[in-house]
């Protein structure tokens, strides 16, 4: 999720071959919610959440996360609380 406009982040998904949806959070809602930003800064901090069926927090992660390897610790993760 970014504070980009959905229309940017759809022509960004097409150019990268995305094939899941990208969600704007142009009024920065979700991450003030969060504490990933404080309303009105540029950019948010990089964390992750994993909300189950209902909603209700079940996971998450802050701190330093290594791009690289945070989409397979990610999918790990939800396989192990969700299934396969």
């Amino acid at each position: 999720m970014s504070f980009d406009d959905p229309s940017e982040n759809e022509a960004w998904a097409l150019r990268e071959g995305f094939d899941f949806e990208l969600w704007s959070d142009i009024d920065q809602d979700l991450a003030v919610y969060y504490g990933a930003a404080s309303l009105g800064d540029p950019l948010a901090d990089r964390k992750t959440f994993i909300l189950d069926a209902d909603g209700t927090l079940v996971l998450q992660y802050t701190g330093a996360l290594v791009v690289s390897l945070h989409p397979a610790d990610v999918l790990a993760d939800c396989t192990a609380l969700f299934g396969p």
